[in-house]
């Protein structure tokens, strides 16, 4: 089975734009873990925006207590300043299970590439290791396509495949060209002796068509979708739905 960690960064965004502490991520986090799902998913960028560190730190003591993992996303090469001491940083306070690397500018609205392995892995190596030292799974985002081979060779645990293209292509009706990229690239990696996660993008409307055609992913990570669902249907409910297309 495909494990659900759920992305709580749109929850904070949604307490940020208001200040104070409603919507409560604490909160939304113990309701998709009461729900069933997997693990929990933050992405907390330089400028807080939306995850901050004193959120890491509070789902790092739930995730411990509930014996699930934590999912840390972020870019181990942005500078630290006030509120954000950095990722590497980060990490080595909240101990996440997984540590996943995404190369996103500050100005970036979301995530929308992966590494360029052939470009990118000398520098990576380094990092990956620091964070394997602290007792990291290491995951790195990577593009359908990409050479993943050279991802392997930084010493990651996994990749995440960006699955945006496919879930645009999905929208559009015709998806079979983006999902076979995923799956050529799924398949590489585990060749190459990668675990391999999902994530961006997906939802309920097109999950189901991912899975099937990729069906060695360990992990999907969602948020903004799942998120905007729940608006409709109540988080349980959602998480629930997610966990039965799983």
């Amino acid at each position: 089975m495909t494990r659900l960690s759920v992305n709580l960064n749109k929850i904070a965004l949604l307490r940020n734009s208001r200040g104070g502490s409603e919507p409560d991520v604490l909160r939304a986090a113990r309701t998709c873990l009461d729900a069933g799902a997997h693990g929990l998913t933050l992405h907390p960028r330089p400028d807080a925006r939306h995850a901050r560190a004193d959120d890491v730190m509070a789902l790092a003591a739930l995730a411990s207590g509930r014996d699930v993992e934590l999912n840390l996303e972020g870019n181990p090469f942005a500078a630290p300043r006030p509120g954000y001491p950095g990722f590497i940083a980060l990490c080595r306070e909240a101990r996440p299970a997984q540590a996943t690397l995404v190369p996103d500018d500050d100005g970036q609205i979301t995530s929308d590439h992966g590494f360029d392995f052939a470009r990118d892995g000398a520098r990576l190596a380094p990092v990956v290791a620091q964070l394997r030292a602290l007792g990291c799974r290491v995951s790195l985002f990577a593009d359908a396509g990409s050479a993943v081979e050279a991802a392997a060779a930084t010493g990651a645990d996994r990749i995440e495949i960006y699955t945006g293209p496919f879930a645009d292509a999905h929208a559009e009706g015709d998806a079979s060209a983006a999902l076979a990229a995923c799956a050529d690239t799924a398949r590489r990696a585990r060749a190459a002796g990668l675990g391999v996660n999902a994530g961006h993008d997906l939802s309920q409307s097109n999950l189901r068509d991912f899975l099937a055609a990729v069906p060695e992913v360990e992990e999907v990570s969602i948020g903004h979708a799942l998120v905007g669902e729940a608006l409709y249907e109540g988080l349980s409910t959602t998480i629930r739905r997610y966990l039965e297309l799983l």
